[in-house]
């Protein structure tokens, strides 16, 4: 089998593909269903549940995260546009296909088709200049980076459209189809605000190697145009959140301002340059780690490639700009912008130096290379998916096992049985994605939002789970700050009588507003509330 597989690269890469396809669909599924899917998941999906009732863009759960909410406190809308936090229209394509079936399980089958059908339009650009085995070898590669694994197996993001859009348009590039060429720019710069950087670099690359100049310049004026345009103009027509939040969080660091546009952090960088100089190479191993795992699959090749650095540099020289860790986390979205530029760029290099393929010692060692991105994937267990393979933490020992996530599933699920489909509702991090299908949702402990009527209201349930914030507090500081700010609003709305403990089951509490509380289920409470009390009186 597998030799007939080797002696048919197509074959190969269709056998591989399928296999990425089926157990990317396993694990993120079953991330879902345990309650590890996240806060994105359940925004992605309110968005496009909006969508499909004609309210395009609108979100309360973004609302939250809205610059009016977060830094003057206002209360979070149900018609808030996500516009004016990332603009991304390119998610209308695919806004018929969840009309169909509108739930989360939907954008989860729809990332990882993105994903997968990307590595196949990869190995036909390869073989514009490559033999089968070694553009094989590419899109192998391309399935077994962890700049793409790790995002595929995170929250729905618009991102998981790039390398799908950036390898179709630079297949057109070859293939001189520049009907489809300019479609796909349009809609890579439809992704999102910020993805004219990626384009940008195509633009710059086609200019320097002098193969398509006029086609560069002009994709370069048109990426940069856009970017301006929208970041300063029609993006602040729905919100401030791009100048006072956004920009601020990643660029602050430049500017001397509570506020600032696009413009301001360019014009900084500009005039103070070593600020620039020193954001790039720090932190100094992290940057170096970040580099090494995005060339690792492709056994380094990209670091040699030039075409390489004209491409991807961009988008890597925004990552970097960028202030954080987080930034340079190779299993999240922002890894997968710089995905194309460093494959493309590998198969210029090997179209140029097709003998080092020929050395069995360099097959052996790009398979070597493969082996341990896909290692290094694995053990870092990207957006916990594998936590029930692997310890979320060894020092302290943080680990629940599958019988144990599913154990606590089902209480949680009799919950959700619970909540009218139109009510409104706040819930936890994790529960959120199962719940956003709906108008009026909100991320626990906020249960105030403004309706359709532009009048305040509480919201009619809240279901929190405290467990999973007791199990992994031991290791991550900030689940401990999460617990320690719930209970307190928790003993507040129930002492107060404004909600009732309807029931509470294996560390989750489930209350309505206006009702009694069972008698039952204050005591199961109050047991627990004494369990987690030394976890309350420690430093946040």
């Amino acid at each position: 089998m597998l030799l007939r597989l080797h002696k048919d690269p197509w074959r190969l890469v269709v056998s591989v593909a399928v296999v990425f396809f089926v157990l990317s669909l396993i694990f993120t599924l079953h991330r879902h269903f345990s309650f590890y899917a996240s806060y994105d998941q359940g925004i992605f999906n309110q968005v496009f549940w909006n969508g499909i009732h004609g309210r395009f863009f609108q979100s309360s759960l973004s609302s939250t995260l809205s610059t009016n909410v977060v830094h003057d406190g206002q209360v979070p809308e149900v018609f808030y546009h996500r516009l004016g936090q990332h603009f991304t229209p390119a998610l209308l394509l695919w806004l018929p296909l969840y009309a169909l079936f509108p739930s989360p399980v939907t954008l989860i089958v729809l990332q990882v088709t993105l994903v997968t059908c990307a590595g196949g339009v990869l190995y036909l650009l390869a073989r514009e200049y490559l033999e089968p085995a070694l553009a094989a070898r590419i899109a192998v590669s391309f399935y077994a980076a962890n700049a793409i694994i790790g995002p595929t197996l995170s929250n729905f993001h618009d991102l998981c459209q790039i390398p799908l859009f950036v390898f179709g348009l630079l297949l057109a590039m070859e293939k001189r189809w520049w009907w489809l060429f300019w479609l796909l720019a349009i809609l890579i710069l439809a992704v999102r605000e910020d993805s004219g950087v990626i384009l940008f670099g195509v633009g710059f690359y086609a200019i320097v190697s002098k193969r398509f100049p006029r086609v560069g310049l002009a994709l370069c004026t048109l990426s940069f145009a856009y970017m301006v345009i929208l970041t300063n103009a029609i993006m602040p027509l729905f919100s401030q959140d791009i100048s006072r939040r956004f920009m601020i969080e990643r660029f602050g660091q430049y500017v001397d301002n509570d506020k600032a546009t696009t413009l301001d952090i360019l014009w900084a960088i500009i005039s103070k340059p070593w600020r620039l100089i020193a954001e790039l190479f720090s932190p100094f191993f992290g940057t170096i780690k970040y580099l090494l795992g995005q060339w690792l699959p492709l056994a380094f090749v990209p670091a040699l490639s030039p075409a390489s650095w004209a491409i991807a540099g961009f988008p890597l020289l925004q990552i970097f700009m960028q202030r954080g860790e987080s930034a340079i986390a190779i299993n999240i979205r922002y890894a997968m912008a710089v995905v194309p530029g460093l494959f493309y760029g590998a198969i210029l290099w090997w179209h140029h130096h097709p003998e080092w393929f020929k050395k069995p010692s360099f097959r052996r060692f790009w398979a070597i290379c493969i082996g341990l991105s896909l290692l290094f994937c694995l053990t870092s267990n990207p957006n916990r998916t594998f936590s029930f393979l692997i310890p979320d933490s060894i020092q302290p020992w943080v680990y629940v096992s599958l019988p144990r996530q599913w154990h606590h599933v089902g209480y949680i699920r009799s919950f959700l049985k619970q909540i009218p489909p139109d009510a409104s509702v706040s819930a936890s991090t994790y529960i959120v994605p199962h719940l956003s299908s709906r108008r009026e949702i909100l991320r626990f402990p906020d249960l105030q939002l403004r309706n359709d009527a532009r009048e305040v209201e509480k919201v009619d349930y809240a279901i929190a789970d405290l467990w999973q914030l007791q199990q992994y507090q031991t290791a991550f500081k900030s689940d401990r700050q999460k617990l320690q700010e719930t209970v307190p609003v928790i003993e507040q709305v129930t002492g107060s009588g404004e909600y009732g403990i309807v029931d509470f089951k294996d560390g989750v509490i489930f209350m309505q507003k206006g009702v009694a509380s069972e008698p039952a289920a204050v005591a199961a409470w109050q047991v627990f509330r004494k369990e987690i009390e030394p976890i309350l009186q420690k430093p946040a």
